[in-house]
């Protein structure tokens, strides 16, 4: 497990992490304030799971799977918002905790406005520890690299706040008709309360994809193709060359809720379709659901 944005394999396989670190989807109202749920010494474990399908009119086909999962610990609700402890699971080795200088990160996240890091001198301190372990010097930093797998050097603590953002599940105005955004959308959804039963409640929104979004993605991807294999490509000219290319497609996205109004799952399923200059034609449905269970209700 690896949080330093990182990128699965294959040409195809960037764009999943492309498309999961671009921004994490939000509701269009300011969140208000903490949930019933939230108090001192809650602890949620959350868990991200995403798979990459991909097929051409060629007949070739690819795919990936990843999962990694955090630990969400409430510190302290004050009147403002939420102090908060992100770190990894209970599960994790002793190389992934000297392989993640991220974590574990404290933050405030306001009931309006910016979150905050808490702990930034903290990670400077473990970003210098963990490029001596790995032979790197700060000149590493921003670039992307292969070893057992391809993943881009962060050295700034800002960039944790970006790698949590994908497993926030506390959305500002879930209900019937709320207005809901995705960066990768070219224009918001209404959400639809599609059930409601004892165990909760479910609501459903779909959006047009932004192809200029998507093609930007992909130029990026191919920006760092080219850099992990040693050649030259700049993002203009990544982009130059998708400009001509076809994009449509779709982001569906689903909310499972529990009886006390607690988001418990966070499904979104985008299916892209590029179609080159050349006439060829690439299909990729990209998945990603996040879930969310208490682990400790901070009474004990």
């Amino acid at each position: 497990m690896q949080f330093a944005r990182q990128v699965l394999g294959a040409k195809a396989i960037l764009l999943l992490a492309a498309n999961i670190g671009s921004g994490s989807p939000g509701m269009a109202a300011p969140q208000q304030g903490a949930l019933s749920s939230d108090r001192a010494g809650v602890v949620y474990e959350i868990s991200r799971d995403a798979e990459s399908a991909q097929k051409d009119s060629n007949g070739s086909t690819s795919g990936s799977t990843d999962r990694d999962t955090l630990v969400e610990r409430v510190l302290n609700v004050r009147s403002d918002g939420l102090e908060l402890e992100y770190d990894l699971s209970k599960d994790a080795t002793a190389e992934d905790r000297t392989s993640n200088w991220q974590f574990p990160v404290r933050i405030f996240r306001p009931f309006s406005g910016p979150t905050q890091l808490l702990n930034s001198p903290e990670l400077e301190e473990r970003i210098d520890g963990w490029l001596k372990r790995a032979g790197l010097t700060r000149a590493a930093c921003g670039h992307w690299i292969f070893t057992w797998n391809a993943f881009k050097i962060e050295c700034d603590p800002q960039s944790t706040l970006q790698s949590i953002e994908a497993f926030d599940l506390r959305p500002n105005d879930l209900r019937d008709g709320a207005i809901y955004n995705d960066p990768q959308a070219s224009e918001p959804t209404t959400l639809k309360k599609t059930s409601v039963g004892s165990n909760g409640s479910t609501f459903i929104g779909e959006m047009s994809v932004d192809p200029e979004h998507v093609r930007r993605d992909q130029a990026e991807s191919d920006v760092v193709v080219a850099e992990i294999t040693k050649k030259v490509l700049t993002l203009a000219d990544a982009l130059r060359a998708r400009s001509s290319e076809k994009v449509s497609g779709t982001i569906a996205i689903t909310f499972d809720v529990d009886s006390a109004g607690v988001v418990r799952r966070r499904t979104k399923i985008t299916k892209l379709e590029t179609t080159a200059t050349n006439g060829s034609v690439e299909n990729r449905t990209i998945t990603e659901i996040v879930t969310r269970r208490m682990v400790s209700d901070g009474l004990k």
